[in-house]
């Protein structure tokens, strides 16, 4: 299966775009953004579980990012409500369930293989926040070749964003625009390396995640 597997376009899905589709397991469903293979792919998803949903126990060569956006997503490590980042690195397995029901992003096989760092972060923590110039930053994690954070900008504030080596966001609340064009919250972007881009936040601001560098290996 493929899905905006050409790195070096453009992707957008807007929140209006999401269409849902069931996964192999009763009770979890998909909004699937891009995707190169079948059940073991490299995949970047929203995901939805229905209360009591329950997957068995799985592990990820490839490694996996998870940013909770509602309900309650749990696992062996624990219970994790909105705002919480988690990353598994390859070689973890979880039994992952929701006994109240979720929502998370999720990013699978997207790891480097030598990756060992495990990470839980509470984004709703205001510790892990600072301010950088017009903007708020949460930064998540930091390697060689990829940067994760959240950042909050204020209502009309420029969103820059660094496209040297690719770059991709995801709208968490508020309102993105470019131009003629409007991402609302749950709307994703994925823009190739040095790609021009000039977004501004909405008459609330906006809250995104944030992710550059990853993609250059990818279309090298």
């Amino acid at each position: 299966m493929l899905i905006h597997s050409d790195f070096s376009r453009r992707a957008v899905v807007t929140a209006e775009d999401h269409r849902w589709v069931a996964s192999p397991q009763p009770g979890v469903e998909r909004v699937m953004l891009d995707r190169i293979g079948a059940e073991r792919a490299r995949a970047t998803s929203l995901v939805r579980y229905q209360p009591n949903s329950i997957f068995p126990t799985h592990g990820h060569p490839g490694g996996e990012e998870i940013l909770v956006l509602s309900g309650t997503f749990s696992d062996d490590s624990g219970d994790y409500g909105p705002g919480w980042y988690l990353r598994n690195p390859p070689g973890s397995s979880h039994q992952p369930s929701s006994l109240d029901g979720a929502l998370i992003f999720v990013k699978l096989w997207q790891m480097a293989a030598g990756e060992s760092t495990t990470v839980r972060a509470n984004t709703r923590d205001s510790a892990l926040w600072h301010r950088a110039g017009d903007k708020e930053v949460c930064p998540l994690y930091e390697s060689s070749h990829e940067q994760v954070s959240l950042q909050r900008f204020p209502s009309g504030a420029p969103v820059r964003v660094d496209t040297q080596g690719g770059a991709e966001l995801l709208v968490l609340d508020g309102q993105l625009s470019e131009g003629h064009e409007r991402f609302a919250r749950g709307s994703w972007m994925r823009l190739p390396p040095g790609h021009s881009c000039a977004l501004t936040a909405g008459a609330a601001g906006v809250t995104i995640y944030l992710k550059t560098g990853h993609l250059a290996v990818l279309i090298a």
